[in-house]
């Protein structure tokens, strides 16, 4: 699993011209899920998002957490973000997870989401997203779970 965060003063995800989710101060978490991803690859970079220390403290300091602010986290399937690009022209996505499987892991992730204390929105799996933000700072990190044997 392969997760884009990027830590926002606000994000919108629409789907034909209406808004499936909107967030204020937070994060939003682009994710792509690859065939041998688990729901136990879900929880560890879902705790990792929550704690993850990219908030400014007192001193301006990155020392704050998305738990520690009460910040809102935005989740987008993105599949992506999953993409072969050393080689050619054209990406590739053999590691992709199946839509359906893909969708079954996204979905565990999103009910783990829930039962945090923190506001979720999400988009729409495998639909034609248009997604907008201010990103704060920027400040952007790039997640991943375990490599694949």
């Amino acid at each position: 699993m392969k997760i884009l965060i990027q830590r926002v003063k606000q994000a919108q995800v629409d789907v034909a011209g209406k808004t499936a989710g909107k967030i204020d101060q937070g994060i939003l978490a682009l994710v792509g899920v690859e065939h041998h991803d688990t729901a136990a690859d879900a929880e560890k970079l879902l705790n990792k998002i929550c704690r993850y220390r990219i908030f400014p403290d007192e001193h301006g300091k990155m020392n704050l957490s998305l738990n520690d602010i009460k910040g809102e986290l935005l989740l987008v399937s993105q599949f992506t973000l999953v993409a072969e690009t050393k080689k050619g022209n054209r990406p590739g996505f053999s590691r992709g997870a199946s839509p359906e499987y893909g969708e079954l892991i996204f979905n565990q992730l999103l009910e783990l989401a829930h039962q945090t204390d923190l506001h979720i929105q999400t988009g729409q799996f495998g639909a034609d997203m248009q997604v907008s933000l201010i990103n704060d700072g920027p400040v952007t990190f790039w997640l991943e779970s375990k490599k694949p044997e």
